[in-house]
C-alpha cells in the first residue's frame, strides 16, 4: 500500500479505525524528513495491512500544533484507535521494522486494561483534590 496525504479533514478518521495507523509529520524543508521518506515509503509497501500517512507539517500547521510536533520528523503509531507510539527522529529501516512488528504483537486488551486503570486513577486523584 502506498502512503496517503492526511489532513485535519482526514486524520482523526484514519487513526482511530481498527488496525494500524502510522503517521509520519514532515516538511519538504527539513534533511532527515526526506532522508526518512524513501525508508517510511519501503515499509509501506512491505506492509499492505498497515496505513502509512504522511502530514505535511508546513499544510497543516494546525493540526500540526494540536497533536503538539515540536521536532520533525516525528512518527505516530495508532492501534485500533490508541496512540501506541510516539516519537522525533528519523528511524533506519531496521529500527522501523522493530516499530511496525512491536505495534502489531501488542496485546490491545492489555493496553486497553492499562488507559482504564491510568484513567480512574486519574478520576479518584481529580475528585479528591
Amino acid at each position: 500500500m502506498s502512503t496517503v496525504e492526511l489532513t485535519a479533514d482526514t486524520f482523526e478518521s484514519t487513526v482511530t479505525g481498527e488496525g494500524i495507523t502510522l503517521v509520519d509529520w514532515w516538511a519538504s524543508w527539513c534533511g532527515p524528513c526526506l532522508q526518512f521518506a524513501p525508508v517510511y515509503d519501503a515499509a509501506s509497501q512491505e506492509h499492505d495491512d498497515v496505513v502509512f500517512g504522511k502530514i505535511d507539517t508546513e499544510d497543516q500547521q494546525e493540526l500540526s500544533a494540536a497533536a503538539q510536533i515540536t521536532s520533525i520528523p516525528t512518527l505516530m503509531a495508532f492501534r485500533d484507535g490508541v496512540l501506541v507510539f510516539n516519537q522525533a527522529g528519523a528511524l533506519p529501516a531496521p529500527a522501523l521494522e522493530q516499530v511496525i512488528q512491536a505495534v502489531k504483537d501488542l496485546d490491545m486488551e492489555d493496553v486497553h486494561r492499562q488507559i482504564a486503570e491510568q484513567q480512574k486513577a486519574q478520576d479518584e486523584s481529580a475528585q479528591s483534590a
